[in-house]
């Protein structure tokens, strides 16, 4: 898939590549804490652009995914990793999604609340990363719940705790990875959101390079690309898009 010199331009117009890495999605990446490198699915997808392109890459970290959206929206990235969402939409181009992800509640084992229609109740705050996928869906959907909104996504469950918020509400495989830290919490399995991990460009940059990265990406899905990185990186519970 050779790309024309308008769309190399228009995705690398710095000659480096430069991809935004968002470490506050487990399923997505980390920062290895040896080296303090980023690893992960979205890192395997940003080096394999970036060698079909022929050029180098540069890896932006950020800690939350409304600092990715940002980022590249301004033009300091030239693409990114987010979750499809249709306020994202109005600046991003997106591709079709790579990776499924259950977006998942979680309480306290003697929280009255054991399915996801309780919780849009007066009275219950339910706490999100800020500008996460997440929060956009319910921030839409939510009408007599309050949202309580941290910084980042793996702070979630800690603000949870330390205010005494009656709901969570998270990627699962982080809030799984917090009952482990956390005596007392109960996941309620059924998601309540499917989130639909894609990656995008900014509009601004033009069609040519958002159809580059759509055909990029449906080739990386048929190949079993993305499926081979999360069984490399141990992810569980994501479904290649």
């Amino acid at each position: 898939m050779p790309a024309s010199s308008e769309v190399h331009c228009a995705l690398a117009p710095q000659g480096a590549l430069r991809a935004t890495i968002n470490v506050g999605n487990p399923i997505l990446a980390g920062v290895d804490q040896g080296t303090g490198a980023p690893y992960g699915v979205s890192v395997d997808i940003a080096r394999e652009l970036a060698r079909r392109l022929g050029a180098p890459l540069e890896l932006i970290v950020v800690p939350a995914a409304a600092k990715a959206v940002e980022t590249v929206t301004a033009g300091g990235a030239d693409f990114g990793f987010f979750a499809i969402d249709p306020v994202r939409g109005a600046g991003i181009a997106f591709t079709a999604p790579y990776v499924l992800i259950e977006g998942c509640y979680l309480v306290r084992q003697d929280s009255p609340i054991t399915d996801n229609g309780q919780v849009d109740s007066p009275g219950l705050r339910v706490v999100v990363g800020s500008g996460s996928a997440y929060d956009l869906f319910l921030t839409r959907e939510l009408k007599h719940a309050t949202i309580v909104r941290v910084p980042t996504s793996p702070a979630v469950v800690d603000a949870f705790l330390e205010q005494g918020l009656e709901v969570a509400a998270g990627v699962k495989q982080q809030l799984q990875a917090d009952t482990a830290r956390h005596s007392g919490l109960r996941l309620i399995g059924k998601p309540f959101m499917t989130i639909q991990q894609a990656m995008g460009v900014a509009k601004a940059r033009g069609e040519a390079a958002a159809q580059y990265l759509r055909t990029f990406v449906d080739d990386l899905r048929a190949s079993g690309f993305v499926r081979d990185s999360l069984a490399r990186h141990g992810i569980q519970g994501a479904t290649p898009g």
